[in-house]
């Protein structure tokens, strides 16, 4: 079966995680494989966020290739009939309207069907990766895709130039420049440069203690939201805090950025030492940067997301990294998700060397997995008859 277009449902569950990953896979489908691209979006105002050209009360509009509708996700809301494209992705288990379904059950060559799931280094990924689930009433079979970090899952998002595009920036003071001038930094000389993205915490006021504290200068650039609330608070700062405050105390200093576009995003990743990052996109993007990373991951009430964190940290810490570097970012990571003691900021730092070494290296593993755009396309055309 031939892809040449795609319809991909997406409703904005965490403000910007699920549609990060959306917007950043419909460009991808419509820029480096020239496919035809429809993205549904509940929430266009939280979209606006990561691509500031979206107008939030267009119910239709294009940007970078693809086609961007606005969708009411609840059962019965109204849903204009269209033609539903060669391959329909419905993201994160969002449920596709009902209208849609019924065009998709007509036609005549029925489309590809995939339910994009949840990253997760578990080890059950690879055993449900892929497996197909009849609908009940319909002629129509759902395949199961799963990101993930091993042979026989999707693998994870990655442009084909990203490497390219890292390498050329590392290298250009200028575009350095341009990056600090775009966020309204001053880089601080000698000081070790941290992006802090994060839900609310509670273990962070222990850690900007022993910033403050430390022996060495930390510059912390967090974008506003969750986190750049409580740093104000932790300095006493009137509410709302705005992008450009700046705090300083003992050797912290602590710098409110915008919250920037994907692509700027991922230039702060490269440009700092330590990257803390929070729920799926930034975590794949902090992947990339082969930088040391600090995963917030989505808490569950369940505390489900302990199993996943420790999947990842088990997955990463059996790619060659040394013992000590492993157990300082398992100890910090637990500390970090609420199930351990406070973070221990210096037993961190000191492997941050060791923990940069071994993420250059298993970010290059990593991508012998095949990026998750290209291994979607592989999938419905070989696999979906």
């Amino acid at each position: 079966m031939t892809i040449r277009s795609w319809d991909i449902f997406c409703t904005v569950i965490d403000n910007y995680g699920d549609i990060g990953v959306c917007w950043r896979l419909a460009r991808q489908l419509a820029q480096e494989h020239g496919h035809a691209v429809r993205l549904w979006v509940d929430d266009l105002a939280s979209f606006a966020r990561l691509a500031p050209e979206i107008d939030p009360a267009a119910p239709r509009q294009r940007l970078a290739g693809v086609e961007i509708r606005r969708w009411d996700p609840n059962p019965g809301a109204p849903f204009d009939a269209v033609a539903p494209h060669d391959a329909v992705i419905e993201a994160f288990a969002c449920h596709l309207p009902e209208p849609f379904l019924a065009g998709m059950a007509a036609a005549e060559r029925k489309p590809a069907w995939i339910n994009l799931e949840y990253l997760s280094a578990e080890a059950w990924v690879s055993e449900h990766h892929a497996m197909s689930s009849p609908h009940p009433r319909l002629p129509l079979m759902k395949y199961f895709f799963f990101p993930g970090f091993a042979h026989g899952t999707g693998g994870l998002l990655r442009e084909s130039l990203l490497g390219a595009q890292r390498d050329a920036f590392l290298s250009s003071p200028a575009a350095h420049a341009t990056l600090w001038h775009r966020l309204g930094v001053d880089p601080i000389a000698g000081a070790l440069r941290v992006s802090l993205f994060a839900y609310a915490n509670p273990a962070l006021p222990a850690l900007l203690e022993q910033w403050r504290d430390g022996a060495t200068p930390i510059q912390c650039l967090i974008p506003q939201g969750l986190a750049a609330r409580q740093i104000g608070e932790w300095f006493g700062a009137p509410a709302p805090v705005q992008a450009g405050a700046s705090f300083h105390a003992g050797n912290l200093t602590a710098q409110i950025i915008p919250f920037v576009r994907q692509e700027h995003y991922d230039e702060l990743l490269w440009a700092c030492d330590i990257n803390f990052v929070r729920g799926e996109d930034s975590c794949v993007r902090g992947h990339w940067a082969a930088r040391p990373l600090i995963w917030h991951i989505y808490p569950q009430s369940d505390d489900a997301h302990h199993v996943k964190l420790d999947a990842w940290l088990e997955r990463f810490g059996r790619s060659g990294v040394a013992p000590q570097a492993s157990h300082a970012l398992t100890q910090f990571s637990h500390a970090w998700n609420g199930y351990g003691t406070a973070p221990d900021w210096a037993s961190l730092h000191a492997q941050l060397l060791a923990l940069t070494s071994a993420m250059d290296r298993w970010q290059r593993q990593l991508q012998h997995l095949g990026d998750l755009a290209a291994n979607l396309v592989a999938f419905c055309e070989n696999r979906v008859k």
